[in-house]
């Protein structure tokens, strides 16, 4: 089966607006990993036979979606400390942690009885004419500390911070979320217009059973998968 041809590469640019360490810059999602995916074995039991599991570490869409885009982290340590019942956020960079009032999400399915934290992006997004990003939490890899609420921004128009609001997962304790704590998942995409289809032709599902038939091992990535880059 012929696979389709990789695109030409495209220029994602993001430009520090603050002065971040090196250290602390975005970079391709590849690099973080989670470590339960990196301690799991692709086979259960171990010893690969055709009568054994793949565990969800051969599974290559959730690879895929693990290593997509680009990963933006936090420049700095942050303190959250409880003052009045309220949590409170400290930094050695300025009003990294910003906020909106509860009334503005109140009905959210996220929402609690504080105000919304915001992270105050560093960072300005460019990508080429056509292209917006996605921003979501870091796919198969949460942390202990917060999450952020999803948003789609159009970064070829649109050429500065786009800050990521978020929620705690506890707002009653005090603790420190460390520098280079993974935040937000950045994923670039081409803007198309698409319209649906439904269709009752069942032959395709069925040949392409079939043919995944004819392998015991990896036979979605060695059939029909396309790899993917990101730098």
């Amino acid at each position: 089966m012929l696979k389709p041809k990789v695109n030409k590469t495209k220029e994602i640019v993001f430009t520090d607006t603050i002065g971040v360490p090196k250290e602390y810059a975005p970079k391709p999602a590849i690099h973080f990993i989670p470590d339960w995916y990196k301690k799991m074995e692709t086979s259960f039991p171990k010893e690969r036979t055709p009568e054994s599991l793949p565990t969800i570490k051969k599974c290559i869409p959730v690879l895929d979606a693990i290593t997509a885009g680009y990963i933006i982290v936090s420049p700095c340590d942050v303190y959250i400390s409880i003052k009045d019942g309220e949590p409170s956020y400290n930094s050695k960079i300025p009003n990294l942690i910003a906020g909106h009032p509860r009334k503005q999400g109140y009905k959210h399915p996220a929402a609690n009885n504080f105000n919304f934290p915001k992270w105050t992006n560093p960072w300005a997004i460019k990508t080429p004419k056509g292209y917006s990003c996605l921003f979501i939490p870091p796919m198969h890899n949460p942390n202990p500390y917060f999450t952020v609420l999803e948003g789609i921004v159009d970064t070829d128009n649109y050429f500065s911070n786009v800050n990521f609001p978020f929620v705690l997962k506890d707002p009653t304790l005090e603790f420190l979320i460390p520098a280079g704590t993974p935040i937000v998942q950045v994923i670039p995409f081409k803007r198309d217009v698409w319209k649906s289809k439904f269709s009752d032709n069942r032959e395709s599902p069925i040949d392409n059973g079939k043919y995944l038939d004819s392998h015991f091992f990896d036979r979605y990535k060695r059939l029909f998968w396309n790899r993917k880059s990101y730098s």
